[in-house]
């Protein structure tokens, strides 16, 4: 293994401080417990909350600021944050208003943020919460009941931070974030397994010729193991079941995401967006909105996800608000 590390065992802890460092002027990380909250507190809005286990930067941390998150917890590599570290992330971010918490489908996340949010209830914060289950690959994992929470995430972080700042009660965010699960969908695929710091080792195992169709965020299987293949034909057995599942009609508006895990080059996540594209001209589908990146990643891991969002004029409005974060901004 050949990282740019130094002690396994303070990975978190010395990536959150560079972290700060490098966005003195949009975040503040907290330490012991660790959580990341704007730089200047919000007022008079609904507070936004996610977190997560580490290693899938620049999520959650990375949209903390105006228009996304106001707190973000991260957890230790692939590990769920805890209670009390949750519980002061939603005191710092509530302003009065309400802070409603974004959850992934993962079993950790799930009871360590209900009992955060019970603890919170008790202080006299007004919290709902809102489950991202966007994974179409699996029903079931080892990690999860049900779909798991995956790149759907980034999305209702962006369209439901964009409701906060404008002024929604908490009732109408959660609406608006609710209506954002229920229209997205993913799939993902694994070349090459990725790397725990800790482990030292891949976190499971790949023949040369060989990839994982589903895969997890954590390197959890997906659906089956197949030949590698071309890119348009990966692109196109990620994006059908997507479609699927989604029941897209011709002529649509969607927002068409294309995230990388990690270690995979832009240039191919282009040439998975191309395919994709086309494919979704093909069945009469309007690519409205479009996203190319590694916002969710899974440490080193070689792969990519698709992701599809079926748009209205008011998520359209949203996603467009300005946001000004350290992994996404514009209209700022």
């Amino acid at each position: 293994m050949k990282k740019l590390i130094n002690d396994p065992r303070r990975v978190v802890t010395e990536s959150l401080a560079g972290f700060g460092m490098a966005h003195h002027d949009l975040v503040r990380v907290h330490f012991d417990p660790d959580f990341v909250v704007r730089r200047e507190p919000a007022r008079n809005k609904v507070g936004l909350v996610s977190g997560g286990g580490s290693g899938h930067e620049p999520l959650h941390s990375g949209y903390v600021g105006s228009g996304m998150l106001d707190a973000a917890v991260p957890g230790a590599v692939f590990t769920s944050p805890t209670p009390d570290q949750i519980l002061p992330a939603i005191t710092a971010a509530d302003s009065g208003a309400g802070v409603l918490l974004i959850v992934k489908n993962y079993t950790g996340d799930i009871l360590n943020f209900e009992t955060a949010a019970e603890l919170a209830q008790v202080e006299g914060i007004n919290v709902a919460t809102v489950v991202v289950n966007d994974d179409v690959a699996v029903e079931d994992s080892l990690y999860t009941a049900g779909r798991r929470g995956v790149a759907g995430t980034v999305l209702m972080e962006r369209i439901a931070g964009g409701a906060a700042e404008r002024g929604g009660s908490l009732e109408q965010v959660a609406a608006v974030a609710e209506r954002v699960n229920a229209n997205v969908r993913s799939m993902g695929v694994a070349l090459a397994p990725c790397t725990v710091p800790h482990a030292g080792e891949p976190s499971f195992t790949l023949a040369d010729n060989e990839i994982e169709l589903g895969v997890g965020i954590h390197g959890e299987p997906g659906r089956h193991r197949m030949p590698m293949a071309d890119a348009d034909s990966i692109t196109d057995q990620l994006l059908d079941p997507v479609l699927t599942d989604l029941g897209v009609a011709s002529g649509e508006p969607v927002l068409l995401f294309v995230n990388g895990m990690g270690g995979t080059p832009l240039s191919e996540l282009y040439i998975v967006y191309r395919r994709a594209a086309e494919q979704l001209a093909q069945r009469g589908i309007r690519v409205q909105r479009s996203l190319v990146g590694n916002y969710i990643t899974a440490l080193d891991m070689q792969g990519a996800s698709i992701t599809v969002l079926r748009l209205d004029e008011e998520l359209t409005e949203l996603w467009d608000s300005p946001v000004l974060t350290p992994a996404m901004r514009w209209g700022m």
